[in-house]
């Protein structure tokens, strides 16, 4: 049983605003400055270069992945903490195409985020051995997995449309065609309920400063099934994923299971706040998170579609299918988006018209979405956003 009221005392929230954006950045766990002040003061502060022993900051990566792990149905040992998203990305994508080296096809879709297709381009180019991505409709992937491909790289939540993707379907599928999956977990980590060892995924990845409210530019994380762990060969042979890293070989070992995916130094501050948000997911329970979740945007997904015939919905209108986001489509979209930032309520804008809205039970309640949903009203119904300074586009959208 979660109780959603104690969570929402735990976040800061500024005075006025109904935050829809934790799909893009989670909101500030109000833990986490002192986690990081009593980190900087009592940790590096008085013990230095100690910390790496006495604090646990060398372990804190898989300690972490642990606590991650719990959120994303992993096996225990079996998620590390480090880097970006487009480097695990990177790793886990390296190494499922060795696995196949007589196959030559990275499958994904139009609706995975564009950084996993950059990575993938650019890692076809490195390898130079004649790689193919090939990127299809979301709903014709399971078609698409064939005897030719190496690797199914799939976002599990459409980052425009918030549509979802079956991992335990498109897994099978591509297992019963002798391919692997990566699957990029940055929509659904903590919005859904994740069971990945279930599923029987072979990699993934995800990012932790959207709906797991670490902060900007927190660590990602990456899950290698237990049968793989000590076969993937990493690309990206870190110090840190060394076998022994202070014997100072001048030759390359594997460390054991996941500690191989380390690359470089733990981002021990990063982690700190990380970990404040983790105390507060501690007292959650994923099945109930989903389901209040379904509840939120399905609430709003009918409100705003019943009051502003303006706006096209552009997720599916099946919770089931969707992740926990909900999309518009509007010319305007951008205009729009920036009237109702002006006026308190916080979602997104993705090119070339999508109104993108982020639900987290966390912080986020009914009586939020109805607010969120009168002020949609006026904005669109009164044409509010037909200002020049309301287009003008930012850097970022």
């Amino acid at each position: 049983m979660t109780d959603f009221s104690k969570t929402k005392a735990q976040f800061h929230i500024p005075e006025g605003m109904i935050y829809l954006d934790g799909n893009s950045l989670g909101p500030l766990p109000k833990a986490a400055p002192a986690k990081m002040q009593a980190v900087m003061q009592d940790e590096w502060g008085e013990m230095l270069i100690t910390g790496w022993n006495k604090a646990g900051w060398m372990a804190q990566p898989t300690r972490v992945g642990d606590r991650i792990a719990r959120l994303i149905g992993a096996e225990e040992g079996h998620v590390v903490m480090g880097d970006t998203l487009s480097i695990k990305v990177y790793q886990a994508l390296a190494s499922a195409l060795e696995m196949r080296p007589e196959r030559k096809v990275i499958l994904s879709d139009s609706g995975n985020f564009p950084s996993d297709l950059y990575m993938a381009e650019g890692l076809i180019k490195s390898l130079g051995q004649g790689h193919e991505l090939r990127v299809v409709a979301p709903e014709e992937v399971e078609a698409n997995i064939t005897e030719e491909v190496a690797v199914t790289l799939i976002t599990e939540v459409d980052y425009r449309t918030g549509r979802l993707h079956d991992m335990a379907a498109l897994t099978e599928k591509a297992h019963a065609a002798g391919a692997l999956t990566v699957w990029d977990l940055a929509h659904t980590a903590g919005a859904t309920d994740v069971r990945v060892a279930e599923a029987g995924a072979d990699f993934a990845v995800g990012c932790t400063y959207k709906y797991l409210n670490g902060g900007p530019g927190a660590p990602a994380f990456i899950y290698v099934a237990p049968r793989h762990a000590d076969v993937a060969r990493p690309a990206l042979s870190g110090w840190l994923g060394h076998e022994a890293p202070f014997a100072f070989d001048q030759s390359y070992r594997p460390g054991a299971g996941i500690e191989r995916m380390r690359v470089g130094t733990p981002p021990v501050l990063a982690l700190a706040a990380l970990e404040a948000a983790l105390d507060i997911w501690d007292m959650t329970d994923m099945a109930a998170i989903r389901a209040k979740s379904k509840e939120l945007t399905t609430l709003f997904a009918e409100e705003v579609s019943r009051r502003c015939p303006m706006l096209t919905l552009a997720s599916p209108e099946d919770p089931e299918a969707r992740g926990s986001q909900v999309s518009f489509i509007f010319e305007e979209g951008y205009a729009a988006m920036q009237a109702l930032i002006a006026r308190g309520v916080i979602g997104d804008f993705r090119a070339p018209e999508i109104m993108r809205f982020g639900f987290t039970p966390l912080y986020i309640d009914a009586a939020d979405v109805m607010r969120a949903v009168e002020i949609i009203d006026e904005v669109m119904t009164g044409k509010l956003w037909d200002r020049e300074d309301y287009k003008a586009r930012a850097a970022v959208t």
